[in-house]
């Protein structure tokens, strides 16, 4: 165990040595003047004296950051204790600030612990009571920091940072963010500004078990916003709709059960020793125009759950050749490739009901290769090549 003593004299005698430094220096001013320095001599005194004080200054710094880990005699040195105490991230504020960011975004980050974002609207209610006595949560660089148990998302349509604070000290939430949503009330004859977005066609005599209610918002999503994380893998971009690629802001839809499915049938696909590195999502959201029209629409349900943002077509491609890899290893690039996401995603639904949905394999065409449709429409589906 370290000598508590020795380290308390080192630090006294440290600080006595400073002093005696400070203390030096007027001694030295007093002493040129009666010794009839002239103006010359002056000035080369004051910078001869600034000098040396500098490098008292960079000598203690240097050794600030190079004796945090120093013993001497099995006792830490005097400025490894003050570096540590001012840099070691293990201190007690530090480590409470990050224990406080991640108790807020851990129930935000869904079963699989790697969604990068929660998707709320404008002024909705965000339970904080996971964070500690004294902690506060700001949300967007310029918010208040707000400690109450409920704290409120910005007003704004916008993507925003979050940061912990207790006090002054800061600790910014870096991989995750607050999205608020464009009220669907913003959509006038079927666009939001010059966004072609459509309109929702009636869901009449269909199921009750899926949701088939107009979206109640939009992602807003600029320019350099685009590659804004949702989860470990995905980003805004991967699920745009592929047309009006010219057009800003974009306007899009996205059920974040979705994202966290996915995120679960690559975890199985890897614990199987398929990368999931090479994700490919070949069609996200869908507007209900480009659905209906945009492309070639054949295959396409009318009310395809693309359009409610719970639903992705996807495919694995490791080597980037920009087709399905041979998933099963059977030398062929086929349908049975897609069938092994299928038989990943029965896995996720199998433990995870809340994410129950439809699975569709589908083969290659002259225009793409295979892949497999998953959503989380609320009840199971399976189908083979038919219509989404």
């Amino acid at each position: 165990m370290p000598d508590r003593r020795t380290s308390s004299s080192t630090t006294d005698n440290l600080w006595s040595t400073l002093e005696d430094i400070a203390g030096f220096v007027p001694q030295l001013h007093d002493r040129r003047k009666r010794t009839g320095f002239s103006e010359r001599g002056h000035r080369i005194f004051n910078i001869g004296s600034s000098v040396f004080i500098a490098l008292i200054a960079i000598g203690w710094i240097w050794s600030i950051n190079n004796s945090r880990d120093e013993v001497v005699q099995g006792a830490p040195s005097a400025a490894g204790i003050i570096s540590r105490a001012l840099t070691d991230s293990r201190s007690p504020s530090v480590a409470y600030l990050t224990d406080a960011a991640l108790d807020f975004v851990s129930p935000l980050r869904g079963e699989s612990g790697k969604l990068h974002a929660t998707l709320q609207q404008p002024g909705a209610a965000l339970p904080v009571d996971t964070l500690p006595e004294g902690a506060a949560l700001r949300i967007g660089s310029n918010a208040p920091a707000e400690s109450a148990s409920v704290v409120t998302a910005p007003k704004r349509t916008g993507i925003w940072s979050v940061a912990v604070a207790i006090g002054s000290a800061i600790r910014p939430v870096t991989d995750f963010n607050v999205i608020t949503l464009k009220p669907s009330s913003a959509k006038r004859a079927g666009k939001i500004g010059f966004y072609y977005i459509g309109n929702w066609p009636s869901a009449r005599g269909k199921s009750a078990k899926a949701r088939y209610d107009a979206p109640s918002g939009f992602i807003e999503v600029t320019q350099d916003q685009q590659d804004t994380p949702l989860s470990d893998h995905f980003v805004l971009k991967n699920f745009f709709p592929h047309d009006q690629q010219n057009v800003w802001p974009k306007y899009i839809v996205i059920d974040m059960k979705l994202i966290d499915k996915l995120e679960l049938i690559l975890d199985e696909l890897q614990k199987s020793g398929i990368s999931s590195r090479g994700v490919r999502v070949m069609s996200g959201f869908r507007t209900p125009q480009y659905n209906r029209r945009g492309g070639d629409p054949r295959g396409r349900a009318t009310l395809s759950r693309h359009m409610y943002g719970d639903a992705a077509d996807i495919f694995i491609d490791n080597n980037g050749d920009g087709q399905m890899d041979d998933l099963n290893h059977d030398g062929r690039i086929n349908i049975n490739d897609a069938r092994v996401i299928l038989a990943a995603a029965n896995r996720v639904e199998a433990a995870h009901p809340s994410l129950i949905g439809g699975v569709g394999v589908y083969s290659g065409t002259s225009a793409h290769g295979p892949f497999t449709h998953i959503d989380t429409r609320g009840y199971p589906a399976r189908w083979i090549g038919t219509g989404d």
